[in-house]
């Protein structure tokens, strides 16, 4: 929602807001300029009086002085957050030092607010914490669900495109019919051929993956079709292959592509006859197989270069299976990137559990060249390096920052009107990086001191705060790396 756009009755009407300040003019300041907005919003003057309502748990958010004279908004928030009040702490101080935003970011506040501040100023404020109270919520409600249901045969994502890919997988899985599952690296290829093997009558017998990209050509025909002892220099054993350890099985093939056409040729065979001859063998066995092949190659370009074979190109694709990239799919990226998170952080124990609106946007936003197995990696990557329990766009990789925003849908724009409002758009982001880092780095050079960070840089001290607070940099960001030392 954009910074001048009101909340509309609808998104405000359910919100409940308790401004707990000695001073009569803030406390009616705030009522008056909330109201206005559509919240519901109560006061008390007394700290004692206000921590007694707050514990009720019934407000969404709490605006709380730091400085009061019968008990500190310190003493409150702590007295709330041991009472495990869920409802998200705004902290009112006219002692806008970063020590004490620091000291309240701790202790579990959500943000802060100068006296004296504007009505845009407090209206921004409530709003993006209450955004973020949403956001926490949804999170939650996700992880929930992500507990009692780990998607179709452990393969996550419920977009239209995915969805009709589950509905091939479950009419082919019965049958004997052969696959060929085609789509660009890491979009979960062998995990489809696992899901045709647990569902098909074959479940119970072994289920072997083989990637022919991982032997040199001439080997790729010994670890298929086995050999015999001494049939080549090296063989000082005979060896079953593949096709026969699979007997009864299922045989995944990726990469299939990469295979020479001498050995297409006895790949062919063996799909033909059921029958398999070891590597200097005279004898042929009978083999009981289903066979799945992937590739992310154009096979049939390959076909018309005459680099694949036309007629073992028509034998594995009986029953064709694309995966579409993650890039077409990004309603997927939330469900599988929280999915990751949390298997991450119940691994390893790590801080992080959510993701702010912005850095989500970005991940729906990136085309993600590696695709799942790529969101994997990166999710992985930012939970390590991430100290904070929200993780926000200036954790992400810099890869990602760097990259505008592309439209979800639509591709390369049509019209000029349209190109023009895009790239807009593209410099917009950019520039809105740009300027987050230009306010963390001088923060951090100034070991956290907002008055020496906006003189460092030549900005007056209440341009420097307004900045901090559009980028929602709180006491957490405002720490020095270094421990403070």
């Amino acid at each position: 929602m954009p910074e001048s756009e009101a909340a509309t009755p609808e998104q405000t009407k359910s919100h409940r807001i308790l401004v707990i300040d000695d001073e009569a003019v803030v406390c009616l300041s705030c009522a008056r300029i909330l109201a206005s907005e559509g919240y519901q919003v109560d006061s008390k003057q007394r700290a004692e009086e206000g921590l007694e309502l707050a514990l009720t748990g019934q407000y969404d958010v709490i605006l709380l002085d730091l400085v009061m004279p019968d008990m500190t908004g310190l003493e409150v928030l702590e007295r709330l957050k041991q009472a495990g009040v869920p409802s998200e702490v705004v902290i009112i101080t006219g002692y806008s030092t970063i020590q004490t935003a620091v000291d309240a970011m701790k202790l579990g506040a959500a943000d802060y607010v100068s006296k004296p501040f504007t009505p845009d100023e407090l209206r921004l404020v409530v709003r993006k914490v209450l955004e973020r109270s949403a956001l926490i919520r949804e999170n939650v409600e996700l992880r929930k669900k992500l507990q009692s249901q780990e998607g179709f045969e452990g393969i996550i994502g419920g977009s239209a495109a995915l969805e009709q890919v589950f509905k091939l997988v479950k009419r082919v899985a019965p049958t004997q019919g052969t696959v060929l599952i085609t789509g660009e690296s890491g979009t979960g290829k062998e995990m489809i051929a696992r899901a045709i093997h647990n569902l098909s009558p074959r479940n119970e017998k072994s289920f072997l993956a083989f990637d022919c990209s991982s032997l040199v050509p001439s080997l790729i025909e010994s670890e298929l079709f086995g050999h015999v002892k001494c049939s080549f220099s090296g063989a000082i054993a005979t060896k079953q292959g593949l096709f026969e350890v699979a007997d009864k099985g299922t045989l995944f093939l990726d990469e299939v592509g990469n295979i020479s056409l001498e050995t297409q040729g006895k790949l062919l065979r063996v799909l033909e006859t059921r029958m398999v001859k070891k590597v200097g063998d005279t004898v042929e066995r009978e083999v009981d197989i289903r066979l799945i092949a992937a590739t992310n190659r154009d096979l049939l370009e390959m076909v018309r270069r005459q680099t694949f074979r036309e007629d073992l190109f028509y034998r594995l694709n009986v029953v064709p299976i694309h995966i579409p990239p993650l890039r077409e799919r990004s309603g997927d990226i939330p469900r599988l990137a929280m999915t990751f998170l949390e298997r991450y952080r119940k691994t390893y124990q790590f801080k992080a559990k959510y993701f702010a609106p912005e850095a989500m946007a970005l991940m729906e936003s990136y085309a993600w060249p590696g695709n799942v197995r790529e969101l994997k990696n990166v999710v992985e990557r930012i939970a390590i390096m991430s100290d904070n329990e929200m993780i926000r766009p200036h954790h992400m990789p810099l890869e990602m920052q760097r990259v505008p925003a592309r439209p979800v849908q639509g591709g390369v724009p049509r019209t000029w009107e349209e190109f023009r409002a895009l790239k807009h758009q593209a410099c917009e982001a950019t520039v809105q990086e740009l300027e987050c880092q230009f306010i963390m780095q001088a923060l951090e050079r100034s070991g956290g001191n907002v008055s020496k960070a906006a003189q460092d840089v030549g900005m007056q001290r209440t341009n420097f705060h307004a900045l901090m607070r559009k980028y929602r940099l709180t006491g957490e960001d405002l720490i020095p790396k270094n421990g403070g030392q």
